[in-house]
């Protein structure tokens, strides 16, 4: 299965609780388009769990997923976030003061090129009226979990991450999120590849009963998208 780096935590967590000893699941994280490129490619992905619907289309064009097996999960919010430590303090509107805020610093984001949360994040800042401020200030990670290591570690002062890899996290505290239609919401869509298997039939299934979606709930995930 090849999933969202962001859904690392709660799909362990749910992966952990499935009681079928005849399935084994592997499962490579990273960003939703480095993987929809790696399975467009012929990589053996029975299951592809996107944090952006546009890799899901993407790869239905190519031919890659089934014409039946795709559900969406759940939603999530796009937070702004700051080392613990930190003593920032921003409120999110049109032409907030993001620049300044960071200082000799640089704003941690996944790479908006291939990374849902690093698309969402510059669509968002560039709603606002603030992208053109920090485009050239912004520190671009492989994926949104690699980002808020660099705000774990303090390396970067500020850094825009989903609110699940925010919360109840120590290292990190949550300054504001991002206001409704200042970017698409966001919605996880999980999708079977072809051809279909059993196994990845029956993961299919489990992925979405109610023992996985109580999980999704305790881990921030929200039953509706974020953002709408």
């Amino acid at each position: 299965m090849f999933a969202a780096a962001s859904t690392t935590g709660v799909l362990n967590a749910v992966l952990s609780r499935m009681e079928a000893p005849n399935i084994r699941v592997r499962v490579s994280y990273a960003s939703s388009g480095a993987l929809a490129r790696q399975i467009a490619a012929g990589a053996p992905a029975a299951l592809y769990l996107s944090a952006n619907r546009k890799w899901i289309e993407w790869l239905e064009k190519k031919g890659k997923l089934t014409p039946t097996g795709k559900v969406r999960l759940f939603g999530n919010r796009l937070a702004l976030a700051a080392p613990a430590k930190s003593i920032a303090n921003l409120k999110i509107q049109p032409g907030f003061p993001l620049r300044q805020a960071l200082g000799d610093g640089r704003l941690a984001i996944a790479d908006p090129a291939h990374a849902p949360a690093g698309i969402y994040a510059r669509d968002a800042l560039t709603k606002l009226g603030v992208w053109r401020d920090v485009a050239d200030r912004t520190a671009r990670a492989p994926n949104v979990l690699a980002a808020l290591a660099l705000i774990e570690r303090g390396e970067a002062p500020l850094g825009i991450v989903y609110r699940t890899d925010a919360f109840r996290n120590p290292k990190v505290r949550i300054l504001d999120e991002f206001p409704a239609g200042s970017h698409d919401g966001i919605s996880y869509l999980l999708a079977l590849t072809a051809p279909e298997s059993d196994g990845a039939t029956a993961l299919f299934a489990f992925l979405q009963s109610k023992a996985a979606r109580r999980l999704y709930a305790d881990y921030g995930f929200t039953a509706k998208d974020g953002a709408p």
